[in-house]
């Protein structure tokens, strides 16, 4: 087993600057500093719910709005990951996973595939939570899931309350991923009949 499944990314635009630390065999440690609270709070459950550490600094142009701040942390969560499976030996692979948050239920299922693909299929109630627009919940999880090379379908399949809908999303991609990218000692080499992913 890899005992150093980290990454360091850092990016920086005319737009963003960021800089994120994922460990992927983690304890669920934090440490969050954006310009968007609602966004913070989301990564902090992913990162609980997934066991994963993370580290996030990141500042942005939200004085136009939160969009590219929010896309841009996706971007790098995505590169952070492929960048500390590796070869992706020994992996899952596969995960689904569904999570309530009281009256929502969402689904969450990713195959580590190398052939990046995205699948959203969610109706909000409302399209702001506070001031966190909820069509950048998609932004985030199409950019993060094209650049970690995932296969991510997410299926909100009902709820009333926006935030709590969003929540049950980041919970199940925490522990969807962290299912999927866990070792499994039967595996022998990477787990695909190509002998590679």
């Amino acid at each position: 087993m890899d005992n150093n499944r980290t990454s360091e990314i850092k990016r920086k635009t005319n737009e963003t600057d960021i800089s994120l630390q994922l460990a992927v065999d983690g304890t669920g440690k934090t440490e969050i500093e954006t310009d968007i609270p609602f966004l913070n709070h989301m990564l902090d459950l992913f990162t609980k719910h997934g066991q994963f550490d993370l580290e996030v600094k990141a500042q942005g142009d939200i004085e136009i709005d939160d969009h590219h701040t929010v896309e841009d942390i996706g971007i790098c969560l995505g590169q952070s990951l492929y960048n500390a499976l590796g070869n992706k030996k020994g992996i899952k692979r596969y995960a689904s996973v569904f999570v309530p948050m009281d009256e929502a239920l969402a689904q969450v299922v990713i195959d580590v595939s190398n052939r990046p693909h995205f699948e959203y299929h969610a109706e909000y109630p409302s399209n702001l939570v506070g001031s966190f627009s909820t069509e950048l919940v998609h932004e985030f999880l199409w950019k993060f899931a094209l650049e970690a090379r995932l296969t991510l379908h997410v299926i909100v399949h009902y709820g009333h309350n926006t935030h709590h809908m969003i929540e049950a999303v980041f919970k199940g991609l925490g522990r969807a991923l962290d299912e999927a990218t866990m070792i499994d000692p039967r595996v022998q080499g990477v787990p695909s009949t190509k002998g590679v992913l």
